[in-house]
């Protein structure tokens, strides 16, 4: 993976993407907490200054453009690991404490494995970001009047994507040497949607131990940096 001037980073690999989570029943150690770990970074610069709007830019084309990259960053960062998160292993879609459950667009709650899961957020925030009537890329053609709405909505789905891989999947992103990756794909996300509030608190809030130590700039001397 090799970051880009232009805020855009890219890995060597391929996959496939409202719901309230219901609490699981024990919290096992978090390795990806470990300071070995956690200073693994691909940038030694603070992300801070890669989300800000610029004076020139529209905020919805701002939105747009930084929510389709974060789409296909994490959809190819679960494709590293999408062979280890199968109906076997990953029995649901859990993170920390909590139960993803997928709800149709009928509001009719499915069970679901991760995998499933993660297949039905990527399916449908591709449909979205493809969409020009939601996501226009031609000049002159307005955003709908709800376009924030739907940006929140994929962050969200995004986060669960990113919070399953950390709490089921991260001794594979290690193995994979993929940890540096990871975290500043993680740390870049939730700078960005801190920012412009497109994510509710409590639903980031099981991810807040590591939230704080990513998004906190490490001293010049810490900084691990890793390109491939």
């Amino acid at each position: 993976m090799r970051f880009k001037k232009n805020g855009s980073y890219t890995l060597n690999r391929k996959s496939k993407a409202k719901p309230n989570g219901k609490k699981a029943p024990t919290e096992e150690k978090k390795p990806y907490l470990e300071s070995e770990y956690t200073k693994a970074r691909v940038v030694d610069f603070d992300l801070k200054e890669l989300v800000v709007l610029p004076r020139e830019i529209d905020l919805n084309e701002w939105l747009a453009s930084n929510t389709t990259t974060f789409f296909n960053l994490i959809n190819l960062q679960y494709s590293t690991i999408s062979e280890f998160c199968t109906g076997e292993t990953c029995q649901a879609m859990t993170a920390c404490s909590t139960i993803y459950h997928w709800y149709d667009e009928k509001g009719k709650k499915t069970k679901c494995t991760a995998p499933q899961y993660v297949d039905f957020v990527m399916s449908l925030v591709q449909k979205l970001v493809t969409d020009e009537d939601i996501f226009p890329t031609k000049y002159g053609k307005e955003f709908p009047s709800a376009f924030e709405a739907v940006v929140k909505k994929i962050c969200r789905y995004l986060f669960h994507v990113l919070a399953h891989i950390y709490w089921a999947h991260f001794k594979e992103s290690v193995a994979l040497e993929l940890q540096g990756h990871l975290n500043t794909l993680y740390a870049h996300f939730i700078v960005f949607v801190r920012e412009f509030n497109l994510v509710d608190p409590k639903e980031t809030s099981i991810m807040d131990d590591l939230s704080e130590v990513l998004c906190t700039p490490l001293p010049a001397a810490q900084n691990h940096v890793t390109e491939r």
